[in-house]
């Protein structure tokens, strides 16, 4: 029996129908939130004088009962429960008897469904937000470790300047900073409850909807019913929020893959973070990373499909949101693995600072730093970057080492091919912000005081553990 059977004269709705727009095969993962939606609404209806004390409690005991099935896993769902709202009330009457009938006095499936998604991402983002503090605190446990370890800064995938490891680091950790700021601010716009809304105008019952929110833990309801049933901005949010932590763990993927090539030979991967070949013996895979990078293009898909489904749509509510759910399931359940993954493989992988401090070397690696000390010299840039770049094009076309040409050009000299000794440029970055030993070590202290209060914010303490 449906919840809306007593409009058709028949209860024989064909089976294409119910295979077509059941949504209890992925819904049902909103039960708790259900259940807590639930409860807060009987206590409402209790509190507003709509339903007896004793009744009230026959439905709580009801929903307590409920609650525990699906928590052992004994709950029975039914053929005909199309959503998990139903298969929750089909029980409730089961258990509470004719009093069943009460729990859904005033109250539409669409404020119901509206209020449990909010509820259900509230949470979610919180840990995904955990997640990437998690990864943070890696990441920035990494950067204290390698010290003064450095390596070839790249544009356009070609060498550039020499920066420190830990600079490197810590640019995807700023980047997942970011990440955590937009999982806050959309759970903190998405902390409005929608229930009272009704099916979009409201109840003639009176209902309190602002005592229902505090109960339910939100920060505020709904200034407007027809918003309430039809808004999923919250979820389009969500989703980009997640696309694009996706694409940050994408960049990141990418570079441990280049990075654990024979060709950059910059990171080795713990046996225990890497997959094999079945045909080729030698073979150590990244697919770890692989994978977060691949998983960024579902992402994408995710949050485009949505918000093409979301742009032709009239108020108030229409059944394609159901749409919402799919999406952004998946989307929380594919960032938090590849958090957790991402998190054990850059704990777990070993820097060959060697291989990155050889790579850095090269002579023409500090082409910038001689440019910019003939600067200091009184030489305008433009003049400069053209005597630097002529010497670095003959050192090429004529295969002499451009320390050679340095030392021999009359602006320059032995002062200058100082500038080129291995290690020397990268000590030379000096301003806030920038990859030399000194902002580093600034930066380093900015970015753990960010990632303790982001941790505190999401209730992690320093190791990652969630906070007693």
């Amino acid at each position: 029996m449906t919840l809306w059977q007593g409009r058709f004269g028949t209860s024989n709705q064909s089976a294409e129908l119910f295979a077509f727009t059941e949504s209890l095969s992925f819904d049902r993962r909103l039960a708790p939130d259900d259940i807590a939606c639930s409860r807060a609404h009987v206590r409402g209806l209790e509190r507003a004088g709509l339903i007896s004390g004793e009744d009230a409690g026959a439905l709580l005991a009801a929903l307590a009962e409920v609650e525990r099935e699906l928590a052992e896993g004994s709950f029975e769902f039914q053929a005909g429960d199309e959503d998990v709202h139903t298969a929750v009330e089909r029980r409730v009457t089961e258990v509470a008897g004719e009093v069943g009938g009460r729990l859904h006095t005033g109250r539409s499936r669409n404020d119901q469904v509206a209020t449990d998604l909010r509820l259900f991402t509230k949470r979610g983002l919180s840990e995904v937000a955990r997640g990437v503090v998690r990864l943070q605190q890696v990441l920035l446990a990494r950067a204290e470790e390698v010290g003064d370890a450095y390596l070839p800064g790249y544009t356009h995938m070609q060498r550039a300047q020499p920066v420190l490891l830990a600079h490197h680091l810590l640019a995807h950790g700023w980047a997942l900073a970011r990440d955590v700021d937009r999982l806050a601010a959309t759970r903190r716009r998405l902390d409005v409850s929608p229930l009272g809304a009704g099916a979009l105008a409201g109840s003639s019952l009176p209902l309190d909807p602002d005592w229902v929110a505090r109960e339910l833990g939100f920060a505020g309801r709904f200034e407007n019913s027809l918003d309430a049933v039809s808004d999923r901005d919250f979820v389009a949010e969500a989703l980009f929020d997640l696309a694009l932590l996706g694409t940050h763990l994408s960049r990141m993927g990418e570079e441990v893959v280049l990075w654990s090539t024979e060709e950059f030979g910059f990171l080795h991967l713990d046996d225990a973070y890497a997959t094999g070949s079945s045909m080729l013996p030698q073979k150590k895979n990244a697919d770890i990373a692989e994978l977060s990078r691949g998983k960024g293009g579902r992402l994408v898909g995710h949050l485009a499909g949505f918000m093409t489904t979301l742009k032709g749509l009239p108020l108030a509510y229409n059944r394609d949101l159901q749409e919402d759910k799919e999406p952004l399931f998946d989307a929380m359940d594919q960032v938090l693995r590849s958090l957790d993954a991402m998190s054990g493989l850059f704990a777990t992988a070993t820097f060959d600072t060697a291989a990155m401090a050889r790579a850095a070397d090269s002579h023409t690696s500090a082409a910038t730093d001689l440019a910019e000390w003939l600067v200091q010299k009184g030489v305008p840039f433009r003049q400069a970057h053209g005597l630097v770049g002529g010497l670095v094009r003959e050192s090429l076309q004529r295969r002499v080492p451009l320390a050679e040409l340095v030392a021999a050009h009359p602006a320059l000299g032995a002062d200058a091919v100082a500038l080129l000794e291995p290690g020397v440029a990268v000590t030379r970055r000096t301003t806030p912000g920038g990859a030399g030993p000194g902002p580093v070590g600034d930066q380093m202290e900015r970015f753990s005081v960010q990632l303790r209060a982001d941790a505190e914010r999401f209730g992690l303490g320093p190791s990652g553990q969630a906070a007693s």
